[in-house]
């Protein structure tokens, strides 16, 4: 059987080298040879990006199929379709959010292609046939 002991003496060796070690770097921040990051300055910690809080643009593919959903439905003209993304197309989607009570932003957001049927696809299992009674 091994017995491990962590005596008082190790315990303190290793807070003395925490201290001295935040005491170092804020001499070194004293001195300007560490700069204080922003998140330091403002007293606020600075917000890691994820896919979950990073937005990308949308393709100009994409941008063609919303348009073309919006043609479909009658809220942009179909020479209006261009792939890109511009104040016709931006006054076109504020109707239609505007008639499926959404917020009129002309923005697209997930509420609108979802309204648009340009949401998430998801598969759906095949339908089992019906048994024949015996």
């Amino acid at each position: 059987m091994v017995v491990l002991t962590w005596t008082a003496d190790a315990a303190t060796t290793h807070k003395n080298k925490k201290k001295s070690a935040v005491s170092a770097h804020k001499s070194a921040v004293r001195k300007g040879t560490v700069k204080k990051s922003a998140a330091t300055k403002k007293g606020t910690a600075k917000k890691a990006t994820t896919w979950r809080n990073r937005q990308l643009a949308p393709s100009p593919e994409r941008n063609r199929e919303i348009q073309q959903a919006l043609v479909a439905k009658g809220f942009l003209n179909p020479e209006d379709v261009s792939g890109s993304w511009n104040q016709t197309s931006m006054d076109g989607l504020k109707k239609f959010q505007a008639a499926q009570k959404l917020e009129p932003s002309g923005k697209i957001n997930s509420l609108s292609l979802i309204a648009l049927g340009l949401g998430p696809k998801h598969d759906t299992p095949p339908a089992k046939p019906a048994e024949a009674p015996q």
